[in-house]
């Protein structure tokens, strides 16, 4: 490691994004290194070899964003196709649009409303349970769409994601989900949507793709380490507990496991995702990947699927979802504590930060990390 000026460790989106920032706008050398096999983190992609069907290995990432800058930024690299991502849910039988709209509500309750007419019936039917200071998932969910509609559509959905009740889980989770009182089933509606022309994949190979740039897969941060010069800076985006040795003990996740099948049908579901509301079904939802690149022919007559399972995270296995329990937000201040006290080291990403990171949001993250702090090092 003699001579590293830069060393990125991650190949995931916060990563490249930040070696190619250094090896443009500083033209220096950046080495990133990442202990898996393959380049684009949890938004990797790859072809089926039995029906030609482009998989993401880590489950549905459909990129969206308001954002100009990002958008001009992933450009350079890619073109994005035309996908619109649509959320079906079944629930006791029946499909549904989700998030909740006019639809959802209509073909629930057997009713025609119009648009005019859902805030009123939404809100005689929150009424029934006077909730005026929410203070949990539970409880938010309840204030916003009553409990029939929670009950059918998050309470089983909720417990698969995070097994546990969700009067435990923070309120602030439920506002992730948009609610409308329109037909409008896009489940994005930022004005820059689609996916990767080439896919994933290849988006990263074209971000890597420079002179000062070296990637090496299959090597551990961890048994490099101490071979480091004291000049290197180090772009950390692995997580923050784990570079500490969990000295303030562990950060807690969900995790995810995935079934893949190759289906023997020319299409399974319609659709790119289905969620499963029911609390007896025991996966969360089944990905469909075809439908994720409609402009592509599909001549295989065959099509992958994965089911997605929620579980609890250990060392291990990939984590997820930062579950930022009261004792998690304590640990973390600590590990942030000791991460003030490193000298060229910089922790960024979802498992830097121990942050949800959409895409989108960890590239201009990314982004604006190199505007204020490249030119210090």
């Amino acid at each position: 490691m003699e001579g590293c000026r830069h060393l990125v460790v991650g190949a995931g989106i916060t990563g490249c994004t930040i070696a190619r920032q250094i090896a443009e706008e500083l033209g220096e050398k950046a080495l990133v290194i990442d202990r898996r096999d393959h380049i684009g983190g949890n938004c990797h992609s790859h072809i089926n070899e039995d029906t030609g069907v482009e998989v993401h290995s880590y489950g549905t990432h459909i990129f969206h964003t308001k954002e100009r800058r990002v958008w001009d930024f992933l450009n350079q690299f890619t073109e994005f196709n035309s996908y619109r991502h649509k959320v079906v849910t079944t629930y006791e039988g029946r499909t549904f649009h989700m998030p909740v709209n006019l639809q959802t509500i209509n073909s629930f309750f057997g009713i025609s409303l119009k648009p005019h007419e859902v805030e009123d019936f939404i809100a005689s039917k929150s009424a029934e349970e006077d909730i005026t200071d929410p203070q949990n998932l539970e409880e938010k969910a309840i204030s916003i769409i009553g409990r029939e509609l929670y009950e059918a559509f998050v309470k089983g959905y909720t417990l698969k994601q995070w097994e546990c009740d969700p009067k435990e889980l923070d309120a602030s989770i439920i506002t992730r989900l948009p609610f409308r009182h329109t037909f409008e089933c896009d489940y994005f509606t930022d004005r820059y949507q689609g996916l990767p022309w080439d896919g994933y994949t290849k988006l990263f190979e074209r971000i890597l793709d420079h002179e000062l740039i070296e990637t090496r897969l299959n090597t551990d941060f961890f048994e490099l380490k101490d071979t480091l010069p004291q000049e290197c800076a180090i772009y950390y985006t692995g997580p923050i507990d784990k570079y500490f040795d969990y000295c303030h003990g562990e950060l807690t996740w969900r995790s995810l496991r995935f079934e893949y099948r190759v289906e023997d049908v020319p299409d399974y579901q319609g659709t790119s995702v289905m969620n499963y509301a029911d609390i007896d079904v025991p996966y969360t939802r089944i990905h469909e990947y075809q439908h994720l690149h409609p402009e592509r022919e599909n001549t295989s007559g065959r099509t992958v699927t994965s089911r997605e399972f929620s579980m609890k995270w250990k060392q291990g296995d990939e984590p997820y979802y930062p579950v930022n329990t009261d004792e998690d937000r304590k640990r973390l201040e600590r590990y942030f504590e000791e991460a003030a006290k490193q000298e060229n080291v910089h922790f960024l990403g979802r498992l830097g930060q121990y942050k949800y990171y959409d895409m989108d949001k960890a590239v201009l993250a990314a982004l604006e990390f190199c505007d204020s702090k490249l030119n210090n090092n």
